[in-house]
């Protein structure tokens, strides 16, 4: 297969994500203790790490359900502060070495295309001129890179694309549970990502 482009997941591929989830972790944290809810950091990551295997679709929400015992009047509270404590955050970090990597493609003749963000993050961290907008290409002529097996890697794969989990962040150990969600390549790095974009194309 001639593949022509490659589509990222911003989200955990491009952006690190790591002050996102922080601020976020925190948010949570904060809004329980408003609400007499006695949280630490141990159990925050406990939460995360129920939510990601349990794969659930919203996994802020499932995390603060887990913390607040289910009690729907708390959780409910607790969104709405986490949501005004977060909803202008910017925490955009973009990962080291990712910006040559998406040169050198560029410069192979690919065209690469962004989910998941603003078009303004991706011009305030330099890499806007690397992707194109409103080009047409059929689904199997693309390579798919993300870090969710749920939301990046299934949808990729029932539209025909090859697939690319980028293992990072909150979803690394997210582990398929059928075929529908196992990745053609897994990675961990952008040296290791280019390495399977060059097996790849």
């Amino acid at each position: 297969m001639c593949y022509r482009a490659v589509l990222f997941d911003i989200g955990g591929a491009i952006d690190l994500e790591f002050a996102w989830e922080m601020a976020v972790d925190g948010a949570i944290a904060a809004a329980c203790g408003m609400e007499g809810v006695r949280v630490d950091q141990a159990m925050v990551e406990a939460a995360s790490e129920q939510a990601v295997a349990a794969f659930a679709v919203d996994t802020y929400g499932h995390m603060i359900e887990t913390l607040c015992g289910g009690e729907p009047i708390t959780m409910a509270r607790v969104r709405q502060r986490v949501d005004a404590m977060t909803g202008n955050l910017d925490a955009f970090q973009l990962r080291p070495g990712i910006d040559g990597l998406l040169k050198r493609l560029q410069g192979q003749g690919l065209l690469l295309g962004a989910i998941g963000t603003s078009w303004e993050r991706l011009e305030r961290a330099g890499i806007a001129p690397f992707f194109t907008r409103a080009r047409e290409v059929p689904a199997d002529a693309c390579i798919f890179v993300g870090d969710r097996l749920d939301k990046d890697i299934a949808p990729a794969k029932a539209r025909g694309m090859a697939t690319i989990q980028f293992r990072s962040g909150r979803y690394r150990r997210q582990q398929p549970r059928a075929a529908a969600e196992t990745p053609d390549m897994v990675v961990t790095d952008v040296l290791e990502l280019e390495a399977a974009l060059r097996v790849l194309t």
